[in-house]
């Protein structure tokens, strides 16, 4: 009997392994979500990346050296100066560039962007909701230790810019 991926798919055959399974689920799932909340941060003017940074920075409640922000973010961003960017021109960041070290920048998060994450909140803590509620507590802290366990396959610097 063919699992609920494989008839999404339309596949044929059975999936070659259970690992080749979960991987294209886990693929799949993480595809749709990510459009969803894309067209979320869209209604918003901002790109999942940009709300990252931001969350960051609020979450920190001090300026940040960008490259220390590059290292926090969900989804490694190859061009953060050019996200840091495209936040300042919108106003939601300030930069000031460190007199110690002029290598360094910081950034800020601003009052207009503290005001925007404020307005998402709401919204964004009913799409979390929306997407996955319908799964336990239970389920959800299995769901993330499995993930996380997922990960450990990795290299430890998988995140680095």
């Amino acid at each position: 009997m063919a699992g609920q991926l494989q008839r999404e798919l339309k596949k044929r055959k059975p999936f070659e392994s259970a690992e080749a399974e979960a991987l294209l689920n886990l693929l799949r799932t993480a595809d749709q979500f990510q459009n969803r909340i894309g067209r979320f941060f869209r209604e918003f003017g901002l790109t999942n990346s940009q709300y990252n940074v931001l969350r960051i920075l609020r979450g920190e409640g001090r300026p940040l050296p960008s490259l220390e922000i590059a290292s926090r973010m969900v989804q490694v961003v190859p061009g953060i100066t050019g996200l840091i960017d495209r936040l300042e021109n919108q106003g939601f960041v300030k930069r000031e560039r460190c007199t110690k070290d002029r290598r360094v920048v910081y950034v800020e998060i601003t009052k207009k962007a503290a005001n925007l994450l404020a307005e998402i909140d709401g919204p964004d803590k009913e799409l979390h909701r929306e997407l996955i509620g319908h799964l336990t507590g239970k389920e959800l802290k299995e769901l993330s230790r499995l993930l996380e366990k997922s990960r450990k396959s990795l290299p430890s610097d998988n995140n680095a810019p």
